[in-house]
């Protein structure tokens, strides 16, 4: 029975170790990712890869619109529209808007609801810098880690820049210059204001709404993006 147990304890204790060393390896390989991440555009991240095999298995077209440019190429009125539409206080926090959260929360509990998606652009840069859309508490606790790092190692407009490369803008689409080439035939420095808010107002859900073919609804939230994008003010590079 000693023999057992002791056998057992080992067992554990190689376990333990080993856990640790892959946690510790995932955490170096991450960083050098984040650091490298940094510089260089990223060349692809998980999305784009999970919806390619859903097109080929399923009943979609195989589609994948990508182009990568400077946040400077991109023009301001992407990047205003995206802010108000997203995240209107990102220059002001560091990663977390914890009002927004409280208020999202709050609300959700009083009518009986789960709570609502207060994700600032930080949070959702690091969703889909690393993450599949699977939702769990381990996924949050580690996209809670790498906005952390990139908050501290990033700047504020690199952050914004590979937000604007990387999310999925339309079913196959990623980043804001596939996206306006897509949907109004231009580059994204060329966006209006009217046509820049359009493609902010299908963020939640751009597989289901379509940025040159709004609904009411895409309509109403493209108004009122375009009214106030104007008011978060001069863009800090510009």
């Amino acid at each position: 029975m000693g023999k057992t147990t002791r056998a057992l304890g080992k067992k554990l204790m190689q376990l333990k170790e080993f856990a640790i060393k892959v946690l510790l390896l995932a955490f170096q390989v991450s960083l050098f990712f984040i650091v490298i991440y940094r510089i260089i555009p990223v060349p692809i991240t998980p999305l784009p890869v999970i919806r390619l095999f859903e097109q080929v298995f399923g009943d979609d077209p195989v589609r994948l619109k990508k182009d990568w440019e400077s946040i400077e190429n991109l023009g301001s009125n992407i990047c205003l529209a995206s802010l108000t539409a997203e995240d209107p206080k990102f220059f002001q926090h560091y990663g977390f808007d914890f009002e927004q959260i409280y208020e999202s929360v709050k609300k959700s509990f009083s009518r009986g609801k789960k709570p609502r998606g207060a994700s600032t652009i930080s949070q959702q840069t690091a969703k889909n810098l690393f993450f599949t859309p699977t939702r769990s508490w381990l996924r949050k606790g580690l996209e809670v880690y790498v906005t952390v790092c990139i908050e501290v190692l990033w700047t504020k407009k690199r952050i914004l820049e590979v937000y604007l490369n990387i999310i999925e803008m339309g079913n196959g689409v990623y980043g804001a210059e596939a996206a306006s080439l897509y949907y109004f035939n231009k580059p994204a420095y060329k966006l209006s204001s009217s046509e820049a808010a359009a493609i902010a107002a299908c963020y939640p859900n751009p597989r289901r709404w379509k940025a040159n073919k709004p609904s009411k609804y895409i309509r109403r939230k493209q108004n009122l993006i375009n009214r106030y994008m104007h008011k978060i003010g001069k863009l800090p590079w510009d």
